[in-house]
């Protein structure tokens, strides 16, 4: 018998940038058993956080290629990649842009071709037109269907398909033991950002996209220092909003209350230090940092946008945001003012299918099971 070799992987990055989608991708990628799937990452040129040394430890690859704005030569370069390297599944997790690398991988001969939902639109949102036009056309050229929850299964491949059970669905994965609730670190932490023990630090972790509302985070959060003079709020990301977010903190005096830092990889201490996390997004799938945040004993408020999936052990709280800022900042200072003991909540992510292990045993088998249906 010829020696079985690992099921090969093509993931569909895009922009591979820091964020949920690329804490996803990652925490399948470290759990898979490298025995079983060779993992292959197809980056946008233009990515700003790809970890190369790290995948390459782990026997993955990291093929970079033109962005996707000049779609011409990206869609040329992933096919001299798909012939090249022969893959056996691609798993694009770009959403409506699936549709996209599909459509080359088919023409290449790829047998397996995944297209996955993370993230649905708003309206409000400029890039809305485009995605509905993309969506039409989402069950284009893919074999199978996967979404990080029901709301973005139904949103991007229609009720019928996802009632007939042709949408597989994966829970948002995340590092439940890694993200578990610290004390120790939680003390460093604050102690290095110079909060103290009786001030309320709220804190915001992602990119200052439209998506994300940013421009109303900073009215909640002006609101939220005029309402408790304990509090302060610490601010990671970057993004196209960073210079009007930082111009509207001058511009209404509580810039001297905000800590920002920037684009951190390094987050897992400063979910310990927050008491609690804001998520005003116009939309989002299944958000990576509100489950990391819950699983480190934060609160953390959601908009009302967001699916309530993302609440998986009380310590989700969802507000309108045409409630206004002041009443949301009302509802931070009410229920972080309650003095509630502080938990790991590992044991609530794990029951509720959020733990990346269990999460990516179930991708191995289902690549392998998706292969088999194929003839393969």
């Amino acid at each position: 018998m010829g020696e079985i070799r690992p099921i090969k992987v093509a993931f569909i990055e895009g922009k591979m940038n820091s964020g949920g989608k690329k804490t996803l991708s990652m925490q399948y990628f470290l759990n898979f058993d490298p025995e079983k799937v060779e993992v292959h990452f197809i980056c946008d040129s233009d990515s700003n956080a790809v970890p190369t040394e790290e995948i390459e430890a782990r026997g993955g690859r990291v093929h970079i290629i033109a962005p996707y704005q000049n779609i011409a030569k990206n869609m040329s370069d992933m096919a001299d990649v798909f012939k090249r390297e022969h893959f056996d599944v691609l798993h694009a997790y770009n959403s409506t842009m699936n549709l996209f690398p599909l459509r080359v991988a088919k023409k290449c001969g790829i047998p397996v071709r995944i297209s996955e939902s993370l993230s649905m639109a708003n309206e409000r949102e400029p890039k809305t037109v485009l995605k509905l036009i993309l969506r039409r056309f989402s069950k284009l050229f893919a074999t199978h269907y996967m979404s990080c929850g029901e709301d973005c299964g139904r949103w991007q491949f229609g009720d019928a398909l996802f009632d007939a059970g042709k949408v597989s669905v994966f829970k948002t994965a995340i590092d439940s033991r890694k993200n578990s609730f610290d004390p120790v670190l939680r003390a460093r932490t604050r102690t290095e950002l110079g909060v103290a023990d009786d001030e309320l630090l709220a804190g915001f972790i992602g990119r200052f996209a439209a998506q994300k509302n940013p421009m109303f985070l900073m009215e909640v959060v002006g609101e939220l220092c005029k309402l408790n003079p304990k509090a302060k709020f610490l601010l990671i990301g970057d993004g196209e909003y960073k210079e009007q977010m930082l111009t509207y903190m001058d511009a209404n005096s509580f810039t001297d209350r905000v800590m920002y830092l920037g684009r951190r990889e390094d987050i897992v201490g400063f979910y310990q230090a927050m008491d609690c996390f804001l998520l005003p997004s116009l939309y989002e799938g299944l958000p990576v940092v509100g489950l990391e945040a819950q699983c480190a004993g934060a609160e953390v408020f959601f908009s009302s946008e967001i699916t309530t999936e993302a609440s998986f052990c009380g310590q989700g709280h969802f507000i309108s945001l045409t409630d206004g800022a002041k009443k949301w900042a009302e509802e931070i200072n009410v229920v972080c003012s309650r003095g509630k003991e502080r938990t790991s909540r590992t044991d609530e992510c794990i029951a509720s299918g959020f733990d990346s292990r269990a999460e990516a045993f179930r991708l191995q088998d289902y690549y392998a099971n998706a292969l088999a249906e194929m003839g393969r």
